[in-house]
């Protein structure tokens, strides 16, 4: 009975020996497809060519031996990516959800127009935009993104804005579609806006180009 426990045993070390060699033989020998497909979903045709030109560069190999580093900060690299996720399908295929950013404001850098995006990135892009507003000024990026969230907090509406005027004392201007300029403090942007709103529902104020909100509590009114 010993015996043949014992032969048992053999048999099957024998066996898995074999069948460990086999396939270690089998995925020594493999070779993974190189990637034939790259799908971008989330952005333009022409966008989505230049992004995939650059991704094709890289010369990635297989989905399983993905450099995931130089892959996202190729991705990352495009001005108008405001986040993505990557995703793989067996053999050959990536498949590449992006989120394109929201163009907030334009600005002139150098001579040459550029559109801000809520990602904090400046591109190029060469479809006008009208209905952004235009910075005047030299705030960076971050100012600018700062900005932007004090107004979305408040009860202003950002569409209403026509142009945006930063000055060197870090205060800001901001003139409206319909011509007014709102001059605002430094500090308290939010309630000076909040406030402002509320005089401008209850106030005809068509006989005035400017409206001065930069003393606190105050309200000071220019034809």
């Amino acid at each position: 009975m010993h015996q043949r426990k014992s032969k048992k045993i053999f048999l099957y070390f024998f066996l898995l020996l074999i069948v460990g060699s086999i396939n270690n033989l089998t995925i020594r020998d493999y070779k993974f497809e190189k990637i034939k497909h790259i799908e971008i979903l989330g952005l333009n045709n022409i966008n989505t060519e230049q992004v995939k030109k650059e991704i094709q560069d890289l010369k990635l190999e297989n989905i399983f031996s993905l450099n995931k580093t130089n892959l996202s900060n190729t991705i990352n690299s495009y001005p108008l990516v405001e986040s993505f996720d990557i995703f793989k399908k067996y053999p050959s295929t990536l498949y590449i959800k992006i989120k394109e950013t929201k163009l907030i404001a334009k600005i002139n850098k150098d001579r040459q127009i550029f559109y801000i995006g809520t990602n904090g990135k400046l591109s190029e892009k060469k479809i006008l935009d009208e209905k952004l507003p235009f910075i005047f000024g030299k705030p960076n990026i971050e100012e600018i993104l700062k900005f932007k969230k004090k107004i979305d907090q408040s009860r202003f509406s950002y569409e209403e804005i026509k142009s945006l005027y930063f000055f060197p004392s870090k205060r800001w201007d901001i003139e409206l579609k319909n011509k007014i300029i709102i001059k605002l403090p430094k500090e308290n942007v939010s309630s000076s806006l909040d406030d402002i709103f509320i005089f401008l529902k209850n106030d005809n104020i068509s006989n005035f180009r400017s409206i001065d909100a930069r003393v606190k509590n105050q309200i000071i009114l220019n034809d």
